[in-house]
């Protein structure tokens, strides 16, 4: 597979050429009902039993984030799921209350004024996204997917569907908590175009290519890469 760490627009627009249209999302996924199947299987067992078990660990963080800063310890969003469907969905607060944005537009950046010294640690880890695991069992998302963007995003100064044609064909499956794009080392601010670009391209291969192993490969290198000290800010 290439290496999209380096991927140009002209791959991007290789990857996505022939938009996919909504008649079209059937043939996808009922071409892999076997795989759909399994990948959904999946998501109830890791996603029931990770909340049952780290619930005590959940309180635990719920109750530091409120001792460091006033506010709800959840932060809640609504954000683009399946076919362009908008979901809410739900994170560990890592940023002051008065400073938050709830409409996600505002991306954080490297030492953001925003993030508490709590926050950090979370972003960090990535442990701010664990209570996505119950958008995860009720279905709205799935462990693996293009990630979960806010309605109205921008990626270098621009609507992310103007800067990169054929975007929304990445709703053609549900958001995932990881994704082909994170594990290529594409997360973070989308200020630079071309590795904006290379981000929705990973998400459309992954589209056009998915399978339940391919799944099971993306949770295995971000278990990895999360092992090695993560990449979150």
């Amino acid at each position: 597979m290439k290496d999209y760490g380096t991927m140009t627009y002209a791959d991007a627009a290789t990857i996505s050429r022939g938009a996919l249209t909504k008649g079209s999302v059937r043939d996808v996924q009922s071409g892999k009902a076997a795989h759909f199947a399994a990948k959904r299987a999946l998501d109830i067992a890791v996603s029931l039993t990770a909340l049952t078990i780290l619930l005590p660990f959940f309180l635990l963080v719920c109750i530091a984030i409120r001792l460091e800063s006033p506010g709800s310890p959840i932060f809640s969003q609504v954000r683009w799921g399946l076919n362009g469907k908008r979901i809410r969905i739900y994170k560990f607060r890592s940023m002051r209350t008065d400073l938050c944005d709830t409409t996600g537009v505002a991306q954080t950046t490297k030492n953001d004024p925003r993030i508490t010294r709590l926050g950090a640690i979370l972003r960090k880890t990535s442990i701010d996204e664990l209570p996505q695991l119950l958008n995860v069992l009720l279905g709205q998302m799935s462990l693996v997917g293009p990630r979960c963007h806010a309605i109205g995003m921008l990626a270098a100064d621009r609507l992310y569907e103007d800067l990169v044609p054929h975007y929304h064909n990445r709703h053609m499956v549900k958001p995932g908590l990881t994704g082909l794009a994170q594990v290529r080392g594409l997360r973070g601010p989308t200020t630079d175009p071309v590795k904006a670009r290379a981000r929705i391209a990973c998400d459309i291969y992954y589209v056009h290519n998915f399978t339940f192993w391919m799944d099971v490969n993306i949770i295995v290198k971000t278990a990895w890469s999360e092992l090695r000290g993560g990449t979150g800010f």
